[in-house]
């Protein structure tokens, strides 16, 4: 299948497995043909919490949540382990509840493909909490991979 357009969505639990997940990519993208665009989804007191912490200058006109992306240790992270692929990437951001958030950049982007982070969940963990990457791989206009950390979120 050839990909023209991956998309690695990370949120605030996806910093401590950058190395996985591009290796993921690496492992569906083909370097010369596939564009990833790499993003940060961010819910509205996240954005607000990152615009305090990244000290955005909120005498600005509008900050931008791609900027806020850019700007993010995750997404530069994520940046750096590409480009040693050699991987072509383009840079979003997005704000609102992690899964809807994620499809819909999944639609906007035309993505052939989506790759998404998670942990092993107990089962009062999934019925409680719910699960952003259940809810990405039932809703996802295309195939979704998921990369599973060895952590156990309970």
């Amino acid at each position: 299948m050839n990909l023209e357009t991956v998309l690695l969505a990370v949120g605030p639990g996806d910093a401590d497995r950058s190395d996985e997940l591009a290796k993921t990519v690496a492992e569906v993208a083909h370097p010369i043909e596939t564009t990833v665009v790499l993003a940060h989804v961010f819910t509205s007191s996240e954005y607000e919490d990152v615009l305090t912490e990244l000290e955005f200058d909120r005498t600005e006109e509008e900050i931008k949540p791609d900027e806020v992306a850019r700007r993010h240790s995750t997404i530069i992270d994520l940046k750096q382990a590409l480009e040693e692929y050699d991987i072509d990437y383009e840079i979003r951001g997005a704000i609102g509840e992690h899964g809807p958030a994620i499809v819909d950049l999944a639609t906007s982007t035309d993505a052939d493909r989506v790759v998404v982070g998670g942990r092993r969940r107990s089962p009062t963990g999934k019925a409680v909490f719910g699960s952003t990457a259940q809810e990405v791989l039932l809703s996802s206009p295309c195939p979704v991979t998921f990369v599973r950390s060895d952590d156990y979120d309970d």
